[in-house]
């Protein structure tokens, strides 16, 4: 486990499966990549849990009564909140060729053939884990220079306005507010090299 899921941030997987056995062998497989593993049992499951929360990747089966993974896959993918969400499809061995070919067309990022090999499984999903942990780092990184760009925006209209005002601060003042931008720049130039 990377130590940013040490840290509180645990990458979530979505299992979804009519069959029970299924299900079990799933856990059973990814249980010691120490992430949650949420179960849905079926389509409409699954997107009640994707509106819920955010999972790193969905481990979704093709045939299930009710909606079907390929309706499932289809209604994450139109969503804004789950659209970037990968999608593994796994089926049984005797499904139909073409099934491959509308679950990549459906938007899925990888697919299995049950049974699957569990060193295989477990492989991609880790991969998709270690994505979304690097998403989720970029996202906080992106947010923290959105934060520091817009405090040198405000600081920067604040002698504007003081400039417009004719209320311009003494030099030393003036400069000691440059000097803090420039901090705060440096600061945001470490970061992007971090």
């Amino acid at each position: 486990m990377s130590a940013e899921a040490t840290t509180g941030e645990r990458a979530s997987i979505l299992l979804v499966d009519d069959m029970e056995d299924n299900l079990i062998a799933l856990e059973a497989v990814l249980g010691s990549l120490n992430e949650p593993l949420v179960r849905a049992r079926s389509g409409e499951e699954a997107m009640k849990a994707l509106l819920r929360q955010r999972f790193a990747v969905v481990l979704l089966d093709i045939r299930m009564p009710g909606m079907d993974g390929f309706e499932t896959a289809a209604n994450i993918k139109r969503l804004d909140q789950t659209k970037d969400v990968p999608i593994i499809f796994l089926t049984g061995t005797d499904a139909d060729a073409g099934y491959a070919f509308r679950g990549y067309a459906t938007g899925a990022a990888d697919y299995l053939t049950k049974p699957f090999d569990p060193w295989v499984l477990r492989a991609k999903v880790t991969v998709f884990l270690d994505l979304h942990r690097k998403n989720r780092q970029l996202e906080r990184l992106l947010a923290r220079e959105q934060r520091q760009f817009d405090e040198l925006a405000d600081r920067l209209r604040r002698i504007e306005t003081d400039m417009a005002a004719g209320t311009l601060p003494d030099v030393p003042e003036l400069r000691d507010r440059i000097r803090q931008m420039e901090e705060l720049l440096h600061e945001m130039r470490r970061g992007r090299d971090a």
